[in-house]
């Protein structure tokens, strides 16, 4: 069975994956089982292979199915059915595994593997073997970090280790530190996986017989504290994990993006990918008033952006700075809005824009005692018996009718009453290991919760087709494809600083599709007094860091003059052209992935011979050169339409000179 350039095979009871170049395989071992109190085989230390059923496990059987196969194995004590699907249009599979207790006792799991990819690169040669991962944090999200095994340790003096390279994220941030995803070189030979849990998860990098290996999955007993109980014929199903492969970096990321698209959310809403206005950065922050709307509305309608959002404080009585420990009922705000969020929301519809507003759903301020006392102790996350409070929030638990039917409520009436047409859903805190409430553990408690409000919010969105919901949490912590199978659109970061912002939009399309990354975009700071302290390149780059994802335009545009209001209007209609585009056309980073610090800043998207390339410099070059090797035919600086820099070509890159710093530039090149 072939999935273009992977090839299935079993042949004698073995069943083998080969890919393109013979980069990976798919034998022995790739279900890793750990039942409690069977034998662990190894003395590897922690690591995740040898486990009790992996070298127990025997084919037994598979089906073929279109695009599926489905092959099953079974040990004394557990049937493994592991599902693989392929793609007619990227050289990519999903995989996923579902084990059953085929005992008749209880068995306890301590580890189950999504997928184990052995017999990779060569051991003699660590130094030709190179792993990039993605590092987190707030207002640094998607922080590509890439070395060789030799530099990861993993190089030792026998054919098996205790070495290891691991990604683990345990709580309900799904990327706080880290994404569930990297990307491994051998020689010219590039796989890009990814976990899609939003979670816990753990992925490992090593070596067993010689040979390296890629164990991903999603929580386990050493990393988390997670075990379940398997009752007589009971089954565990582990999160989906994803492969992709290809010959170049840009090649590997296309896979993956061409994969992300079968199972990205959708809405109809959403379609068309329209432009936002978010009152929140830069602006009203947490103090959004109807005065304030009125005055500022206006104003944003004369660009064209299409959504505009109030964000946090329509809902509370409280001052913005007090807020968060009150949040929780989801009423209108009478001081705010003393006559009603809706007639703020209609007056945004008068001026041809739809409203939207923001929510926190999956909490409760310690301080709403309203909603404390609605609520019973087993509608909320617990420990030993006590509620769960991190940073003045406590978590609800959407295993609960009364959660859901609260919250159900609270989505119609902002939608039906106050007029929403967009609703922004926010996370703003991590609950740590779990909810071991209706759990026989915090990891499984918090697994279960998770589903729970996923389904919800799933229904939620198909109940309302016409509504835009936004994924955000505090930023990026949750950016990850199980909630981006949910939501069509996410928050990519809350970095408040539009040169450091670039970091982050420059290498983001290897995380998120660019029809689902919103990116913020507020020219004028909140310590800008009046449009003097704005220049036209700070306009500019602030317009051009939300070209490849999702506009979320922000701030003080009342600021600016009518010159400096032409160069956002002329960026939000050149974003308005990108839009179709944008639903097929595939990363491209002509100097590879950026981070912070770098002096010039290039990444674009390339659709059949055209590529949109955004290029910032951001630290004082006059001179810079963008290598594209595949040959050049046009080129152009398509925004903004007046600017000092000046472009050339050559057989081998785009030359750029830029009289003044930081600036930046959106091309159109033909190949």
């Amino acid at each position: 069975m072939e999935f273009q350039n992977l090839t299935f095979s079993i042949d004698d009871d073995r069943i083998t994956l080969q890919t393109m170049g013979g980069f990976a395989e798919l034998n022995s071992g790739f279900v890793q089982v750990q039942v409690a109190g069977e034998h662990n085989n190894t003395h590897l230390g922690v690591k995740m292979v040898r486990s009790s059923e992996s070298n127990c496990l025997q084919y037994t059987g598979h089906e073929i199915r279109e695009n599926r196969l489905t092959v099953v194995q079974e040990s004394p004590n557990v049937r493994a059915e592991t599902v693989f699907e392929g793609y007619s249009d990227c050289n990519a599979i999903r995989a996923v595994t579902k084990v059953t207790n085929i005992t008749d006792a209880p068995i306890v799991l301590e580890e189950v593997s999504s997928l184990c990819i052995t017999g990779m690169g060569d051991k003699n040669d660590p130094d030709a073997m190179r792993f990039t991962n993605f590092l987190q944090s707030h207002h640094a999200e998607c922080q590509p970090r890439t070395r060789n095994f030799r530099e990861l340790g993993l190089c030792g003096g026998r054919s098996e280790s205790q070495q290891r390279v691991s990604g683990c994220n345990i709580g309900s941030w799904s990327t706080k530190e880290q994404l569930p995803m990297g990307i491994l070189e051998h020689k010219g030979e590039f796989l890009m996986f990814q976990i899609e849990s939003n979670n816990s998860w753990y992925y490992e990098i090593s070596d067993m017989e010689d040979k390296y290996y890629l164990y991903l999955g999603g929580p386990n007993y050493p990393f988390g504290g997670w075990f379940k109980t398997l009752q007589p014929s009971e089954s565990y199903t582990t999160p989906y994990v994803a492969l992709a492969f290809g010959k170049n970096l840009n090649e590997v990321v296309g896979a993956m993006t061409l994969y992300r698209r079968h199972i990205a959310g959708v809405s109809p809403a959403d379609e068309k990918l329209p432009t936002i206005f978010n009152e929140y950065m830069h602006l009203s922050w947490d103090s959004p008033t109807a005065e304030n709307t009125a005055k500022y509305a206006p104003i944003v309608a004369k660009t064209g952006v299409e959504y505009y959002v109030i964000d946090c404080g329509w809902h509370n009585e409280e001052d913005g700075d007090k807020v968060y420990p009150f949040v929780g009922h989801w009423l209108e705000s009478k001081a705010r809005f003393p006559e009603g969020v809706k007639k703020t929301t209609d007056f945004i519809r008068s001026l041809g824009m739809k409203p939207g507003l923001w929510i926190e759903p999956e909490i409760i301020g310690m301080q709403c005692q309203k909603m404390l006392e609605h609520y019973d102790d087993d509608c909320f996350f617990q420990r030993h018996g006590k509620r769960l409070t991190v940073m003045n929030r406590q978590f609800l638990d959407y295993r609960n009718p009364k959660v859901r039917e609260y919250m159900t409520e609270t989505i119609r009436r902002m939608v039906e009453d106050y007029g929403a047409e967009y609703i922004k859903c926010d996370y703003n805190q991590d609950c740590g290991i779990g909810t071991d409430l209706n759990a026989e553990n915090p990891a499984v408690g918090l697994q279960e919760a998770a589903e729970a409000f996923f389904t919800w919010m799933g229904d939620m969105i198909k109940k309302y087709p016409d509504v835009v919901f936004e994924g955000c949490s505090s930023g990026g912590m949750r950016m990850d494809y199980k909630m981006l199978s949910i939501y069509s659109l996410v928050s990519t970061s809350d970095q408040t600083d539009y040169l450091r912002y670039p970091y982050i939009a420059g290498s983001i399309l290897a995380a998120v599709l660019p029809e689902q990354a919103a990116v913020w975009s507020y020219p004028v700071a909140s310590d800008c007094e009046k449009g003097e302290d704005v220049s036209d390149d700070r306009i500019v780059i602030n317009m051009i860091n939300s070209f490849l994802g999702r506009m979320h335009l922000a701030s003080h545009l009342d600021y600016l003059n009518e010159h400096q209001m032409d160069l956002i209007r002329e960026g939000v209609d050149y974003y308005n052209t990108l839009s179709e585009m944008k639903k097929t056309a595939l990363p491209y980073f002509p100097m590879g992935f950026t981070s912070f610090g770098e002096k010039t800043v290039a990444a674009g998207l390339k659709n059949g011979n055209n590529i949109y390339l955004a290029v910032w410099n951001l630290t004082g070059e006059q001179e810079l050169f963008i290598p594209i090797t595949e040959g050049i035919g046009k080129a152009k600086i398509a925004y903004p339409n007046v600017t000092p820099v000046e472009l050339s070509t050559s057989t081998d890159g785009i030359h750029l000179t830029c009289p003044q710093t930081p600036c930046a530039v959106f091309l159109e090149i033909t190949l």
